[in-house]
């Protein structure tokens, strides 16, 4: 039922602003720093002691953002895959340490995938292909998902240039774990809608249906990730939060916005709109 609890996706910097916003409302909040090249392989712990340090009275859902730059989730190459596989391993570690429920990862899946792969995967210009790429990837993040379990924390696969939203839901559904489930972000949804003929974002929220767990939420133009505020750009917001409100659970909802500075204008524009509180 809209309107819908709205939290955000904040830096640790950020928390001393939106703090009390936060605890009041109890909002789902992401911390991002773990996503950042050097921070899981240095004094990750310090970001956690801050960040709790900062939240002393939030009783909201937490999450994290894990890595993502230069760690390919479906690499071939021997060498480099046991690192790629370390690295989800810690920011595991690091989301159990701070007490989340989610770490964000990103999708696998690119553009040049979808148009050799076609919409029916498995008769496309290269059959075998989809299945190699879903084997690889349930290898190297196998140790991470073991350890999700064990800590309980769930991985949520985040669309990026995704064109195919039902790609993520079979390679999710392939761990057949509970410690997996789909991200969306509305601005990569509405990227590949305008650029590369995905489906509109509201059916990328259909799609994902009980599997939907966490949100990103960013404005944008069709044409660049943007991370603008809701109502700067041309997603049709009416038509996301129907969808999101249709679903039997909710997800995870969090503001993922270039300048945090920018989250009292999302507010506003989405409690205007009845869509948001």
């Amino acid at each position: 039922m809209l309107p819908l609890k709205i939290g955000a996706a904040l830096m640790v910097a950020d928390l001393p602003r939106y703090r009390d916003w936060l605890i009041e409302g109890q909002r789902d909040l992401e911390v991002q720093d773990f996503l950042r090249p050097g921070v899981l392989t240095g004094d990750w712990r310090a970001f956690v002691a801050e960040a709790k340090a900062w939240l002393d009275g939030f009783d909201g859902r937490l999450g994290i953002h894990g890595p993502f730059y230069d760690l390919p989730l479906d690499t071939a190459d021997e060498e480099i895959a046991p690192i790629v596989a370390r690295r989800f391993v810690t920011g595991v570690e690091a989301a159990a340490a701070l007490g989340a429920s989610q770490m964000v990862i990103h999708s696998p899946f690119t553009t040049w995938d979808w148009f050799n792969f076609g919409d029916n995967p498995r008769s496309g210009n290269r059959p075998s292909a989809f299945e190699a790429k879903i084997d690889r990837v349930l290898a190297l993040l196998a140790p991470a998902v073991a350890r999700a379990e064990a800590e309980g924390v769930t991985l949520v696969i985040e669309n990026i240039e995704d064109i195919a939203p039902g790609f993520r839901g079979e390679l999710a559904a392939r761990f057949a774990s509970d410690a997996v489930r789909l991200s969306i972000d509305t601005g990569h949804a509405h990227y590949a809608h305008c650029a590369t003929g995905a489906p509109p974002v509201d059916y990328f929220v259909t799609d994902a249906g009980a599997m939907l767990a966490h949100v990103h939420l960013q404005d944008a133009d069709g044409f660049a990730d943007r991370h603008w505020p809701p109502g700067r750009g041309t997603v049709n917001w009416h038509a996301v939060f129907r969808a999101i409100a249709a679903l039997p659970q909710r997800p995870h909802l969090v503001l993922e916005l270039r300048d945090a500075g920018d989250i009292p204008t999302a507010m506003a524009y989405l409690e205007r709109e009845g869509l948001g509180r």
